[in-house]
C-alpha cells in the first residue's frame, strides 16, 4: 500500500468494528495511529490498551498535535457513520487533508494481495472468521480483516508472522454503502443475498444488482462459492471465466449430510460431489453455521488444506462474539446472545435453538435496529419472532437514523403469535427476568443490547428453574 510518505493515520469513528481492524493493522505496521469516537466502548478500551490514542470529544482541541503539525504526513480515515456536521470531519475537509473512506483503504490493501472476500447480508462475519482460522491453523500466512471479535484470537484482526510464502488476505466484504465494490477479490464467497439496507439501496432489485457487480470484480479465472438461495436470487453470474460453485443444505453440489444437532455442537459430513469429509464437529451451533462451514471448508480445500487439518480447525473454532454465543448451557437453563437483526437471521437462529433444546420454553429479548429496517421488514420480524414462546421487545435502537413517525416496537406486537409478548424498557427487563422462570433465553439485536448481556447472564446464572 503506497502511503506517499504518510506515517500518521487518524481515524474518525475508530470504535467501529470495521474501522478498528484497519486501525490495528496500521499500528502493527508501525504507523502512528490515533482516533476519535463518540463514546467509549469495549473496542475503544482495547485499542487504548494497545497504545492507540483516542478522544471522545468532537473538537479541534482534542486532535493530537502531531496530526495538525504537517498534513503531508497524515491520512484521515473516516466512516460514513460520522454525522455530516462533525467538527473534526469538516475541519479536515476544509484544511485540505488527505481523506479516505474505510472502504477505500481496505480496497487499496486488497490491490496487491491474493484476496478472499466474503460478502452476504448474513453470515459473512462467521464465515470469514472461520476461513481465517482454518487457513491459519494450517500454517498458511494470512491477514484477516473481520466484522466481529473472534473468540479464538480476541480481535477483529488476525495477522500471521511474516513469512516467505505469499500472504493471503481474508476480508469481510460489507454491502452497506456499497463498500464491497471498492475491493479487488481474487476469490469470493456470497453467503446470502436478502433484501437489507433499503435506506441505501431503495429496493431488493438494486441490492441484488450490487451483489452481481461485486461478483464481476473477482479476477479472471477466480472462484466464487455462493449459497444456493443467493444463487437462485442472483441468477446466472457473469464473470471472466469465473468458476462458480454452489453450496448449501439443499444444494446438489457442495452440501452437508447426516447433520446431528447436539446441545453444544453440530456434527455433519461435508460432501462435494464424490468427495467427502465425514464426521466434522462444529462447536458454534446452528444450521446456518453448518452452511457457513461449507463455504469455509471449500475455500480451505482450494488452498490445499487437508481433511485432517480441516477437522481439527473446525473443532477448535470458537466463533465470534455475539454470534450464537452461549453464555449458560445447563440442564435447567440456557442463555444465548446473538447479533441477529434481520428476520431471516432470527428465523434461522431460533430454528436451530428449537432443534437443540426440543420441548424447552424459549424467551426472546429483541432490540430492533434502525427505524427504516423495522418499517421495511415489520411483517418478517413478527413472523420469525413467533417461533419463540415469549417475546420481550425493547425500543428501537436508532443508530445513524432519526425517528420515523409511526414506526416503533409496538407495531410488531400484533403479528407476533407467541404465547406471551410485550414491549418492555431496559430497566424493567432485568426485574422481569428476576421474577420469571425461563428455560432458554435468547437476546438478539445489533444495537446496544450487548451492554445488558453481563447482567442478564448474572441474573440467569443465579436462578434455578422450577420444573412443572
Amino acid at each position: 500500500m503506497n502511503m506517499k510518505g504518510r506515517n500518521i493515520v487518524h481515524f474518525l469513528g475508530i470504535g467501529g468494528i470495521g474501522m478498528s481492524a484497519i486501525a490495528r493493522w496500521f499500528a502493527m505496521e508501525g504507523y502512528v495511529v490515533s482516533g476519535y469516537d463518540r463514546t467509549p466502548s469495549v473496542i475503544t478500551d482495547a485499542l487504548q490498551a494497545e497504545g492507540i490514542s483516542i478522544s471522545f470529544e468532537d473538537s479541534i482541541a482534542t486532535i493530537p498535535s502531531r496530526v495538525l503539525e504537517d498534513q503531508s504526513k497524515v491520512l484521515i480515515v473516516w466512516t460514513p457513520a460520522m454525522p455530516a456536521e462533525s467538527t473534526q470531519l469538516n475541519y479536515f475537509r476544509n484544511e485540505g487533508f488527505e481523506l479516505k473512506k474505510r472502504s477505500e483503504v481496505l480496497g487499496m490493501l486488497t490491490e496487491s494481495k491474493y484476496t478472499i472476500a466474503v460478502a452476504g447480508t448474513h453470515g459473512k462475519t462467521t464465515t470469514s472468521s472461520m476461513i481465517a482460522h482454518l487457513l491459519k491453523t494450517a500454517n498458511l500466512p494470512i491477514t484477516a480483516f473481520l466484522g466481529g471479535v473472534t473468540q479464538n484470537y480476541g480481535s477483529n484482526l488476525i495477522k500471521s508472522p511474516k513469512s516467505k510464502k505469499p500472504e493471503l488476505l481474508v476480508v469481510e466484504a460489507d454491502e452497506f454503502d456499497r463498500s464491497f465494490l471498492k475491493l479487488h477479490p481474487s476469490e469470493a464467497v456470497i453467503t446470502s443475498a436478502d433484501a437489507d439496507h433499503l435506506d441505501i439501496y431503495g429496493d431488493e432489485d438494486t441490492i441484488l444488482s450490487g451483489f452481481r457487480d461485486f461478483a464481476k470484480l473477482i479476477e479472471k479465472k477466480g472462484k466464487l462459492f455462493i449459497q444456493d438461495g443467493a444463487l437462485q436470487k442472483l441468477g446466472e453470474i457473469e464473470g471472466r471465466k469465473l468458476k462458480v460453485k454452489e453450496y448449501g443444505l439443499r444444494s446438489s453440489n457442495i452440501t452437508a449430510e447426516n447433520i446431528q444437532a447436539r446441545s453444544d455442537s453440530f456434527v455433519f459430513d461435508y460432501r462435494n460431489g464424490k468427495d467427502s469429509i465425514p464426521h466434522l464437529e462444529l462447536f458454534i451451533p446452528g444450521y446456518h453455521n453448518v452452511e457457513n462451514a461449507l463455504a469455509a471448508i471449500s475455500v480451505a480445500i482450494n488452498h490445499g488444506v487437508s481433511p485432517d487439518q480441516i477437522r481439527e480447525g473446525l473443532k477448535t473454532f470458537r466463533g465470534v462474539k455475539r454470534r450464537f454465543e452461549i453464555h449458560i448451557n445447563e440442564s435447567d437453563r440456557v442463555y444465548i446472545d446473538d447479533y441477529a437483526h434481520h428476520p431471516e437471521e432470527i428465523r434461522s437462529l431460533l430454528s436451530s435453538v428449537i432443534a437443540m433444546y426440543p420441548g424447552k420454553n424459549i424467551t426472546v429479548i429483541f432490540q430492533p435496529h434502525l427505524y427504516s429496517r423495522t418499517r421495511d421488514f415489520a411483517e418478517g420480524f413478527s413472523e420469525s419472532l413467533s417461533l419463540a414462546d415469549r417475546v420481550l421487545l425493547l425500543d428501537i435502537y436508532p443508530a445513524r437514523e432519526k425517528a420515523i413517525q409511526g414506526v416503533n416496537s409496538e407495531m410488531l406486537l400484533e403479528g407476533i403469535q407467541a404465547q406471551s409478548k410485550e414491549v418492555i424498557s431496559k430497566e424493567n427487563l432485568l426485574s422481569q427476568l428476576e421474577k420469571a422462570s425461563s428455560e432458554v433465553v435468547v437476546s438478539l439485536g445489533a444495537g446496544d443490547i450487548d451492554r445488558l448481556v453481563p447482567q442478564i447472564a448474572s441474573i440467569l446464572s443465579r436462578k434455578t428453574i422450577k420444573q412443572p
